[in-house]
């Protein structure tokens, strides 16, 4: 029987796992695309003129027209490539419904700057009721780093005792100042407190305060920069052995400029302000200014380079490891119509979802990338567009 796969958010993520849904329609059947826009529903499924799409409305802030949706077409699997502040809404729907349930980013607050696995996880035991799993953070980072993480541990590792995730995007749109992803999301992720985990603890660290030179291949050296990023919140659950992991991401001096400016005048803000009698968010606003990411793609030349360090002990022996992807975005805006940082992360939300319809990730309740098998995971990327390599890198003495 042919299945019916529900995709629930039209951006660019949504774009790239919509085109690759289609390119493994032997496993997703018939696919519905929802949105708030009708509109961006419509150029998706304009781009795919011979599959077998429908689009639809939905306000996916809304459970009880999530519950209705999601009943009306059937859906064997609900991807969720909304945004991170629908996380909860659209996994009570699939609670209520029975359907299984995937994301790519964690729950965020829309009024806190915050964002955590606490009450996505805290649904464990709702899904576990229905019988159904929700798989959680399958993109790139989280997602494929959880995987390289897991991946590390089984094949190259008795104890990783360091990880660091390391995230280049060396892409060149042409604007003065514009976001890859979610301007609102992005933001408030860049300008955020840092956090890294420690010998069991968090340690918190002032916005881009501790950053160093990583030479990425296919890409140079470049400045990367400590954030707080989700995927460190289970790996330190999953693990074994670790002491500690940071991410690091990079940024260019004139994004990293624009970004000091837009905070120091309050257009990051979150809270509500007064403007000519009505109420207005900052940061809403900000992101009605700025170019839509889903429309960088046309004009973004470069690469990116995503990966993580491992360092750890093997036989009683020291080793670090680093496994990594690049992705051109000329050459994936050719094949998706989207940039390479929507297209590493569709492809893995699109992998997550098909290895769950095919049931060769499986289980009841919530769950992180890193708790299933790896391999399996590393072959389709292999297969669906992320090739990745591996390298021995030198140990120092510290860590």
């Amino acid at each position: 029987m042919k299945k019916t796969t529900l995709i629930i958010g039209a951006g660019g993520v949504g774009r790239v796992v919509v085109h690759k849904c289609v390119q493994n329609s032997d496993v997703f059947g018939n696919i519905v695309l929802a949105s708030r826009s009708i509109g961006r529903c419509q150029k998706i499924k304009n781009e795919l003129p011979h599959a077998n799409i429908e689009i639809t409305t939905v306000d996916a802030d809304n459970t009880d027209a999530l519950v209705k949706l999601i009943s009306t077409c059937q859906a064997d699997i609900v991807i969720n490539v909304a945004l991170p502040y629908q996380d909860l809404t659209i996994m009570d729907a699939c609670i209520k419904t029975k359907t299984p349930y995937l994301d790519t980013a964690n729950y965020e607050h829309p009024d806190e700057a915050k964002f955590e696995y606490k009450l996505q996880w805290q649904r464990d035991e709702k899904f576990k009721e229905a019988g159904i799993m929700a798989l959680l953070g399958s993109g790139f980072d989280p997602g494929v780093t959880n995987v390289f993480c897991a991946y590390a541990q089984k094949h190259y590792f008795d104890e990783i005792h360091c990880i660091d995730i390391l995230d280049c995007n060396a892409g060149d749109h042409g604007y003065a100042f514009a976001t890859n992803f979610n301007p609102e999301i992005n933001l408030r992720e860049v300008s955020a407190n840092g956090r890294y985990w420690e010998d069991g603890k968090w340690i918190e660290t002032k916005p881009m305060q501790i950053h160093m030179p990583w030479d990425y291949p296919e890409v140079g050296m470049k400045e990367s920069y400590l954030l707080y990023h989700e995927e460190m919140e289970s790996l330190v659950k999953h693990i074994k052995g670790l002491k500690r992991i940071r991410f690091f991401m990079t940024f260019g001096e004139s994004y990293l400029t624009h970004m000091r400016c837009l905070e120091n005048v309050g257009m990051l803000g979150i809270e509500p302000v007064e403007h000519k009698g009505q109420k207005i968010i900052p940061i809403e606003f900000l992101k009605t200014l700025l170019p839509d990411p889903a429309s960088l793609g046309s004009r973004t030349k470069g690469k990116t380079n995503i990966g993580i360090v491992a360092d750890g002990v093997k036989d009683g022996v020291r080793k670090k490891i680093y496994i990594y992807q690049v992705s051109d975005h000329e050459a994936c805006y050719k094949e998706v119509k989207s940039q390479a940082v929507s297209y590493t992360t569709g492809v893995p939300a699109m992998i997550g979802a098909k290895l769950m319809l095919e049931g060769k990730w499986n289980g009841v309740g919530v769950f992180n990338m890193e708790e299933f098998d790896p391999d399996i995971f590393m072959d389709e990327l292999n297969k669906q567009g992320l090739p990745w390599q591996i390298k021995e890198l030198k140990v120092c003495n510290e860590l």
